[in-house]
């Protein structure tokens, strides 16, 4: 198989194999979710994990966030955090400290409590690798399910894309962009991506909750915005039509894409977050986003099941496209 996550399809035919009779469990796995749901009484405990495998620059910090965005698109707040840490066998003192100071720097930034977790020198890897599992609440009422989009919806993104690839690329791939032209401080504004504007979309949900009836958000990881709007579809059951022109980019990752022949559209994209609301209600979203300095840009709607996977593109429809594998990790890969 190739790297990256399992098709939808398969996932759920593996899943299938998974069933419980514990009925405080309202959310279980499923394709598409980005966390689990757990009746605890007066709230809801969301569980979710997710590892990181594309990079090894501030491994730490990418775990907390990515693993906090998961349980902040279910409308709640990430509050406890488990880590597994593998580390190859060359690796050093001073790396492995630097590891264990990101994660506590990130948890410490978003109130964020590490509770448990396991720590080891592995033998047949060559960078760290790290598997984080956050826990959190939600109050009764207030959850948010990728599930529940509707048809006729908005599609709102948050910022643009790709936030976490475009600085994946700039420390991974620095060496053969600085040959192919491109200037060292394009490069190094790239890299800082993950803190400004940053890979945590903690923020945009929290203001999206506020500003309008939300029926579902859905965090953009592997396999880029289109691999998102796929699982959006595919947890709701219905199509989507969105707008090529109205999909926002960020500048280095035209030009990074370009170089290393990788489409955007599939490039890992974590810290822009996708909304989905009523017509009635994404302008008033919209606006309250960027109020507080998120931009947000309305890119499509929710279309029936019969409709499919849409993107115009210059005035043409055509399918959106699918990638079986993130356009960074076949790069990598090649």
């Amino acid at each position: 198989m190739k790297a990256g996550k399992l098709p939808i399809e398969h996932l759920e035919k593996v899943l299938n194999a998974f069933k419980t009779s514990d009925p405080r469990i309202i959310a279980g796995p499923m394709p598409g979710e980005d966390a689990s749901l757990i009746d605890m009484g007066d709230s809801y405990l969301i569980a979710t994990t997710d590892p990181i495998t594309f990079t090894a620059n501030r491994i730490g910090w990418y775990a907390v966030n990515i693993n906090a965005n998961d349980v902040a698109v279910m409308g709640g707040e990430a509050k406890w955090m488990m880590a597994t840490i593998l580390l190859p066998e060359n690796f050093g003192e001073i790396a492995t400290n630097q590891i264990f100071n990101d994660i506590a720097e990130a948890c410490n930034h978003l109130n964020i409590s590490v509770v448990g977790g396991h720590t080891e020198i592995t033998a047949g890897i060559d960078r760290p690798l790290i598997s984080g599992v956050m826990l959190g609440e939600v109050e009764k009422g207030k959850e948010v399910r990728s599930s529940g989009a509707k048809e006729g919806d908005s599609i709102i993104l948050t910022k643009a894309i790709p936030i976490e690839g475009c600085a994946i690329l700039a420390s991974e791939a620095e060496n053969q962009l600085l040959k192919n032209g491109v200037v060292a401080t394009l490069i190094e504004e790239a890299r800082n991506l993950i803190h400004n504007p940053g890979i945590s979309i903690v923020k945009d949900a929290s203001i999206a909750m506020e500003s309008g009836k939300i029926n579902a958000m859905h965090d953009i990881t592997e396999g880029g915005i289109a691999g998102g709007l796929a699982e959006l579809a595919y947890a709701s059951n219905l199509g989507i039509h969105v707008t090529r022109e109205n999909i926002p980019e960020i500048p280095q990752a035209k030009i990074f894409s370009e170089i290393l022949g990788l489409d955007t559209l599939g490039i890992i994209a974590s810290g822009s977050l996708l909304i989905c609301a009523s017509p009635k209600h994404d302008s008033a979203i919209i606006k309250n986003l960027k109020s507080n300095g998120i931009n947000a840009t309305k890119i499509g709607s929710m279309k029936n099941l019969d409709y499919g996977l849409k993107l115009s593109k210059n005035e043409c429809i055509e399918d959106l496209p699918r990638f079986d594998t993130d356009e960074i990790a076949r790069f990598f890969s090649s």
